[in-house]
């Protein structure tokens, strides 16, 4: 017995420990990033729950600074693809190429490609054609590439930041809904408030630009993400989780709203995403066990793609976030 609460002691002094330099985390990236606290704990919580996260919002917002700083303060090795119309899945995954020795023998040499990082940021990701994004999906799912039959495993951990501009979609592929299931979380990227925009005019306009500086290295990060796993969760946010979870989903025993408002609904990774989410947020913010707040919060970043409105709920002017605000409140 008193093994037991000696590993649940040292179990609850690291849970404590991490949550101290996790705020670091926070407070290094306030630096450089600037007025978007909430889009950095969304980014720290996908990747702490060892998922992907989708960055969506307009131009010039940070989101590929935000990825480049993320993989330098939590020691991650981070690449950058600037996803393209004629970008091939070679161009991603790598190809083997034959090469001659100085004996004349000819041979297959596989030259990986820029996936084989820890940290992938895949910019403007619906520009690139469904070929593309399948050959990206693998990754983000399996961890592992497939080439010329050949199995080739990714870095551990391996985490997809990609970003999605809203604005123009002329020329775009939109991301089926499989490969939008991948992702942990879309978060919305904002525009800034008044006073964080007035930081970054004069931060980024002078002649030192700020860095933020590296806190965990990637066996510390593996292990804090072990920890999240290891987070207990009430009975209380478990049955709120699958009740918000099932009931956004058409047909069956589903309120007459959501039959004529949700034209298909979340499956099961929905409620896994929540549950890793809440865990994580519960430790970003240095608590011990999360609470129905973290499963309220949560909701739109967890659901918003997973999940589609009918046409006629858009005549009426009905969007995603008017349904998942209707949905949450009724778990109160």
């Amino acid at each position: 017995m008193n093994s037991i609460n000696e590993a649940d002691r040292r179990i609850l002094d690291e849970l404590e420990t991490t949550a101290d330099r996790l705020q670091r985390v926070r407070e290094s990236m306030g630096r450089v990033i600037y007025g978007q606290d909430e889009v950095i704990a969304l980014a720290l919580t996908a990747i702490l729950g060892g998922g992907h996260a989708l960055l969506v919002g307009a131009p010039g917002l940070a989101k590929t600074k935000l990825a480049i700083n993320l993989g330098r303060v939590l020691g991650l090795e981070e690449k950058r693809v600037q996803f393209t119309p004629d970008l091939m899945p070679a161009d991603i995954v790598g190809a083997e190429v034959l090469e001659e020795s100085d004996q004349g023998r000819r041979h297959f040499r596989f030259i990986p490609g820029p996936v084989f990082c820890q940290l992938l940021m895949a910019d403007e990701i619906n520009r690139a054609s469904p070929r593309t994004q399948s050959a990206l999906l693998q990754a983000m799912q399996e961890h592992h590439v497939t080439v010329a039959g050949v199995r080739h495993d990714l870095p551990s951990p391996f985490h997809v930041l990609a970003t999605q501009n809203p604005i123009e979609q002329e020329g775009t592929y939109p991301l089926p809904e499989a490969q939008l299931d991948r992702f942990l979380l879309e978060i919305d990227v904002p525009y800034p408030d008044l006073e964080a925009e007035r930081r970054m005019l004069f931060a980024t306009t002078g002649n030192d630009e700020p860095e933020a500086p590296p806190v965990f290295s990637t066996a510390e990060l593996k292990r804090a993400q072990r920890l999240v796993r290891m987070i207990p969760v009430g009975e209380s946010v478990a049955d709120a989780i699958l009740s918000l979870v099932r009931s956004a989903r058409p047909g069956g025993e589903s309120s007459e709203y959501v039959n004529n408002t949700i034209s298909w609904g979340p499956g099961p990774r929905a409620s896994q995403a929540l549950m890793l989410g809440v865990r994580a947020r519960a430790l970003l913010d240095g608590r011990l066990s999360p609470s129905l707040e973290d499963v309220v919060s949560l909701a739109k970043p967890v659901l918003r793609h997973r999940m589609a409105v009918t046409f006629a709920a858009r005549a009426e002017g009905t969007g995603l976030d008017d349904v998942i605000d209707r949905l949450t409140g009724s778990l109160g």
